[in-house]
């Protein structure tokens, strides 16, 4: 069996180690300087306001920890599945999720201004909110997704392999659920007030979980001169385009619903084709770029088995589902709130306008701390433990066990 032929060994050390580290570092460092700019000087000096409070740290966040729980489908496929092919990359994929989640964390807890206010969303619990429920999905999944780590890395624990990799499935659905549901809940906005946000963002994390992953396994290979057969990555590469394929149905029922239902023309209308730049994001990135030229570039024949192929159909798959993160967050509270349905409001507090937005660049800078953190987190994990196998050839990996 291909398990039998599969060594785990740590990266070797290295002059790239440390280069890496130093430059995920210098990023890091950039995301703790914007931390403490904004916390001396208030959140003036990002380009969020009293209309638009979520903004491109939240759009970042997001996306790491809804890329987390997909990261973590690629061990889920092995272990729930019986997928083989899929097993040794459990301990890569359950790394990846968590090093995702506590990049993403730590971009919230650092945009709260006061830092120390997290203390009092883990001491006091309003369980009538989603947003509660969440910082427990976000502890669970964080302690499940270890102890899956622990089962496939001590032979001792193997017996719990199955059970954990189960509860670590079925808990990120779960959280993806939770994590649509803080929009889906939201009756307030037009745009976000929707029973399909659930299963979309689940389905999202599907693409952006496994397009990153896609991009860690090949530089990780490359960068340690490790090897990794076609056969493996092709099964990444349909994969990535039967998930892209779903975003873009769920999309386009979410869009038909609400251009079917009267309240929601206005917002729809805006979104797609009169809101400026969401409306460019989500035809141009989101649509164009993030969905139809990854598809092409899966499914062209002359590019079948083309690494390069593959890695630009991930970039751009996370390109897009960015774009479409920060149309659903930060389009959707452009549009004005609905305090009156069926009545004109203007006054002179923003009702009924369009409110503006522009990122800071304080804003870019604690995102990408936070993706830093993430990278270092993997750069380290695969360092000092046995995540990664020695070799992922198509002879070891075995593409045809079922």
């Amino acid at each position: 069996m291909a398990s039998q032929s599969i060594i785990f060994r740590e990266t070797k050390q290295g002059k790239g180690f440390y280069i890496l580290l130093a430059v995920l570092g210098a990023f890091l460092a950039l995301g703790a300087l914007s931390f403490f700019h904004a916390e001396h000087h208030g959140h003036h000096v990002t380009g969020m306001n009293n209309q638009i409070v979520w903004g491109l740290p939240h759009v970042f966040a997001i996306f790491l920890i809804v890329a987390a729980s997909g990261a973590l489908n690629v061990g889920s496929i092995g272990t729930v599945f019986g997928k083989k092919i899929y097993q040794p990359m459990g301990r890569l994929s359950a790394l990846l999720a968590i090093s995702l989640l506590v990049g993403g964390l730590i971009v919230l807890v650092l945009d709260l201004g006061h830092a120390d206010r997290l203390i009092i969303a883990m001491t006091h619990y309003n369980f009538k909110s989603i947003f509660a429920w969440n910082i427990i999905l976000y502890n669970g999944f964080l302690v499940l997704s270890a102890i899956y780590i622990w089962t496939m890395m001590d032979r001792k624990a193997k017996g719990f392999y199955k059970p954990a990799g189960v509860a670590a499935f079925t808990w990120r659905l779960i959280l993806t659920t939770g994590t649509g549901s803080i929009f889906g809940f939201l009756v307030s906005r037009d745009f976000y007030n929707s029973a399909v946000m659930a299963p979309l963002f689940i389905v999202m994390s599907f693409v952006f979980g496994l397009a990153v992953f896609i991009l860690v396994l090949h530089f990780t290979y490359k960068w340690t001169g490790r090897e990794l057969g076609d056969k493996v990555m092709n099964r990444l590469r349909y994969l990535l385009a039967v998930f892209i394929a779903g975003v873009l149905l769920m999309e386009l029922a979410r869009h038909l619903t609400g251009l079917y239902i009267s309240q929601r023309i206005g917002v729809e209308t805006f979104i797609l084709r009169d809101g400026g730049i969401y409306t460019q994001l989500f035809w141009v990135v989101q649509i164009l770029l993030g969905s139809i030229l990854p598809l092409s570039l899966i499914f062209c024949r002359k590019l079948k088995d083309n690494r390069l192929a593959l890695l630009l159909a991930a970039g751009f798959a996370i390109l897009g589902g960015f774009a479409q993160l920060y149309v659903i967050l930060i389009g959707g509270q452009a549009y004005p709130l609905t305090l009156f349905p069926g009545a004109e409001v203007s006054s002179d507090y923003f009702d009924g306008a369009i409110n503006g937005y522009t990122p800071s660049v304080w804003e870019i800078m604690l995102g990408v701390g936070g993706v830093a953190l993430a990278l270092v987190m993997v750069t380290i994990g695969v360092k000092v433990l046995r995540f990664l196998p020695e070799s992922l050839s198509d002879a070891v990996a075995d593409p045809h066990s079922k």
